[in-house]
């Protein structure tokens, strides 16, 4: 077998097995009872917003930050609107834009579902990996999406 070859398979082991080991990870999240009070998408738009320094985010943006698609994420936050959980507002440089930002009921939210949702990750990763291999997990993914986003720009 040749290099390139022997490199392209090891590339889709090494792929099959990220992915394979996310989705289990993410299936046992899903089953989590703060999850059924707000859906792991929903929770996934607040934690992004409490992560945005403005407290805001363009609902165009949401796309790169987030793990559901664009569609899902527009009826969703219209949902999440009618809920009180998130509001939106015009944007000042920009009147066609749109921000999202959290509700006090949404922060909320994301804190007391966070809280347990953290507790599981915990759990779930520490029982199959040390600190120091949580660590390289760490480094390696950041390493990973970090080369994948450029040369996405680089395109």
């Amino acid at each position: 077998m040749s290099s390139s070859s022997s490199h392209r398979r090891l590339a889709t082991q090494a792929w099959e097995s990220l992915f394979r080991a996310q989705v289990t990870v993410m299936r046992q999240l899903g089953k989590e009872p703060s999850l059924k009070k707000l859906g792991a998408g929903e929770y996934d738009i607040l934690y992004t917003l409490t992560q945005c320094k403005s407290g805001w985010l363009r609902l165009n943006e949401f796309n790169d930050k987030v793990l559901i698609s664009q569609p899902s994420i527009s009826r969703m936050v219209e949902r999440m609107e009618k809920r009180g959980l998130i509001q939106r507002r015009t944007a000042d440089d920009d009147r066609r834009g749109v921000l999202i930002g959290l509700t006090e009921a949404g922060a909320a939210a994301q804190k007391e579902v966070g809280r347990e949702h953290v507790k599981h990750i915990a759990e779930l990763l520490g029982a199959g990996l040390d600190e120091e291999e949580m660590r390289t997990l760490l480094a390696l993914t950041t390493k990973l999406r970090t080369s994948v986003a450029e040369q996405a720009s680089a395109r």
